[in-house]
């Protein structure tokens, strides 16, 4: 029951209100289902360079927490940056005409414009780079081709005519090119801004609370995932390497960083996989245990499951069974990302560490649409990435897991031929802290 405040009493009993007329609570009082607007404009602003911007896409997801704010514990919370402007390359099912009426931002019909707000220099204080979802083709290998990288080069214009630059995020993977990938980080250390990437998986609730210490000894890892190969592949090696990244404590005393990054790389298809766990390659114990965090299991047989599952045309191909990303780390670690679509429908995490009798494993929690509370976990990084110019874990991250997807895909168009990846020679430091959401989503009115 709530407590009764002079507020509650006078609009129960319509005291001092002319005619009855009974006011409705306020946001402060119902924030989950009437959550206060903005009390004043936000300090500082933020343009939204997107494909689309329709019901439940990622800019609506991301950029709708710095229009209309997020609940942080029981409070209603604004971030400190608001969205200022907002281009979006393909309007079809288009939302921010009728949000920008409402929130009073700018529909901008150029990223130069949404950048500058019509003044010709650098006029925001922060950059959502949200290319996912919208009409675009697939290649031979299977990807879609979104233009992250063309976006980019867009704002990195204006930083170059303003003379200044500010803070970029770029959603999920930098590019599906991991060398277009590779020249965006180059470009952001060169020209001194920063820059974040990656999925919502690694920040996300985890079920148990799984945070491996940095230095771990891993003997071998293994994910489990589903879903469209690229687009869900790069959610796969963001949980994945989000955990394994944590074998290394960090640079040596001579300023060196940690070798993260891989030397070979195979993409596996159909029997072939079920052939490389007979053989060892990876590990039907670590499959089990990552598998027995999944309540979206299947029953039966895995194998019969995945065989059965008929794959969307789509989703660019149709070769019928699971999917595996077989990676060699330069340090010697191996490790797998299995789609496993029939048999689940989310993502856990398996790994044999050193001194332990038994793996140790994880569910990524995903709390389901509307919501979609995973990428508010992201938003909430996004907003101190702004603030504070410095995000949460190094780009790099990002950069290598983009580059093994493309190299996986890659593999899987030459027939599961095993390809070496000399330019994914990528070193970074992890972070002290991985970052994930602790605690519940779920909180009950007190």
């Amino acid at each position: 029951m709530l407590p009764l405040t002079r507020r509650s009493f006078l609009a129960s009993t319509a005291l001092g209100v002319s005619g009855g007329f009974c006011p409705p609570l306020t946001g402060a009082e119902f924030p989950r289902t009437r959550p206060p607007k903005r009390a004043k404009p936000a300090a500082k602003k933020v343009a939204v360079v997107a494909s689309v911007y329709w019901y439940l896409s990622h800019a609506y997801h991301i950029a709708g927490r710095f229009l209309d704010g997020y609940m942080v514990g029981d409070q209603h919370h604004f971030p400190e940056f608001g969205v200022a402007s907002a281009y979006v390359e393909q309007p079809r099912n288009d939302l921010s005409r009728d949000l920008a009426k409402e929130h009073g931002f700018r529909i901008a019909p150029t990223i130069e414009d949404a950048l500058t707000l019509g003044t010709g220099k650098l006029a925001v204080d922060g950059v959502l780079l949200i290319c996912e979802h919208g009409d675009y083709p697939y290649n031979a290998k299977g990807q879609k081709l979104y233009p992250r990288y063309e976006f980019f080069r867009k704002i990195v214009d204006v930083f170059e005519k303003s003379g200044r630059s500010v803070p970029v995020f770029c959603d999920k993977h930098l590019s599906y090119d991991h060398t277009k990938a590779a020249a965006m980080v180059a470009t952001a250390k060169k020209m001194g801004f920063p820059l974040m990437a990656g999925s919502s998986l690694p920040v996300t609730w985890r079920r148990p609370e799984l945070e491996l210490p940095l230095g771990v000894k891993l003997k071998d890892a293994l994910l489990v995932s589903r879903g469209e190969l690229e687009i869900y592949g790069i959610h796969a090696l963001e949980a994945l390497q989000c955990m394994t990244e944590r074998r290394f404590k960090g640079g040596p005393a001579g300023g060196g960083l940690p070798e993260q990054g891989t030397k070979a790389v195979t993409c596996l298809q159909g029997e072939a996989v079920w052939k490389a766990a007979d053989d060892g390659l990876w590990s039907w114990e670590l499959l089990e245990h990552a598998v027995g965090r999944s309540p979206s299991r299947n029953a039966g047989d895995v194998r019969a499951n995945c065989r059965r599952f008929q794959r969307s045309a789509a989703w660019g191909f149709s070769t019928p069974g699971p999917i595996a990303f077989h990676l060699e780390y330069r340090d010697g670690l191996k490790a797998t990302v299995l789609q496993l679509d029939g048999h689940v429908a989310d993502e856990t995490f398996a790994a044999r560490v050193d001194g332990e009798a038994k793996p140790v494993s994880t569910l990524f929690l995903l709390p389901p649409p509307p919501g979609a509370a995973f990428l508010e976990a992201l938003a909430s990084h996004v907003e101190t990435f702004l603030q504070k110019g410095t995000p949460p874990y190094p780009v790099e991250r990002t950069q290598l897991t983009g580059g093994i997807l493309d190299y996986a895909l890659e593999s899987r168009a030459k027939e599961s031929k095993q390809l070496v990846t000399p330019d994914l020679d990528i070193r970074y430091a992890p972070p002290a802290d991985s970052g994930y959401m602790r605690g519940d989503y779920v909180r009950p009115v007190k």
